[in-house]
């Protein structure tokens, strides 16, 4: 691939690229040219998404850790900035869910959510970033949510987190735009993963969901790949502190009647 949109020479790694999402964009991110660093928590899926990226020529490595153990995001930071990996594209896909009423959650139910959800992305994106700054390029791609700027029952802990997200995004966007670096967010709707499986994989539920979706169905993970590569190629490089949308035209989802459990 050549032109605005291919990622040949750069270096991508991508969280969560063991399945959903984020074994799609990383598929995605080496079709169109770039290296990859595959991160998430199970090294053996991870190298299962390095091989098929190694079989169609490309190029892959693994770093396994775990999001919700902050010293050990910190130690893969560190480890790669010693290596001299040259992040030039980080994708921070990686993030947990959970349902619940607020007057049943616990502060380490809170604390988990923010701990994975945002300051994993923080650590990430001011500890790779420090390479992008050096070489007046990067792209940094962080996933909030079609919740990020609305409130949604029994979701608190990561409505907050996605909030925040898109907060760190915009501020972030600020701070390194200086250097030549653009950080925006991407906020999906409902796609066809493991993540989504209460809704996904409950009938009733999900024809009420996709009522609320103008294509009146769920995404599959191929179609984030697109926006992704928009945002980390030389097509986006005068978009900076924004937040897309992929979410199939979602509508009128604070109304909707009903209460989802796990």
């Amino acid at each position: 691939m050549t032109g605005l949109f291919s990622l040949a020479g750069r270096t991508a790694m991508v969280t969560g690229a063991s399945r959903g999402l984020g074994k799609a964009i990383a598929l995605g991110l080496a079709e169109a040219g770039a290296s990859l660093v595959l991160a998430a928590r199970d090294g053996a899926k991870l190298e299962e998404t390095a091989e098929e990226i190694r079989a169609t020529g490309g190029q892959a490595r693994t770093i396994a850790f775990d999001l919700a153990d902050l010293d050990a995001v910190q130690a893969a930071t560190d480890r790669l900035n010693a290596e001299s990996a040259a992040i030039d594209i980080l994708v921070n896909n990686g993030a947990i869910g959970g349902w619940g009423p607020l007057h049943e959650s616990t502060l380490a139910h809170w604390e988990n959510m923010f701990d994975v959800n945002v300051s994993s992305m923080y650590l990430l994106c001011r500890d790779l970033s420090k390479g992008m700054v050096a070489r007046k390029w990067g792209r940094i791609v962080n996933f909030a949510s079609y919740v990020s700027d609305t409130g949604r029952p029994n979701l608190s802990a990561y409505v907050a987190s996605k909030h925040a997200v898109l907060g760190l995004t915009r501020s972030i966007a600020a701070d390194l735009a200086p250097h030549g670096v653009t950080c925006n967010a991407i906020a999906p709707g409902f796609f066809d993963t493991d993540m989504a499986a209460p809704t996904v994989g409950h009938p009733e539920r999900a024809k009420i969901f996709r009522s609320a979706i103008a294509l009146d169905r769920f995404g599959d993970p191929r179609e984030m790949v697109g926006p992704v590569q928009f945002l980390a190629s030389d097509a986006s490089a005068y978009i900076t502190g924004h937040m897309l949308p992929v979410d199939g035209g979602v509508a009128n989802i604070l109304s909707l009647p009903v209460v989802v459990e796990t």
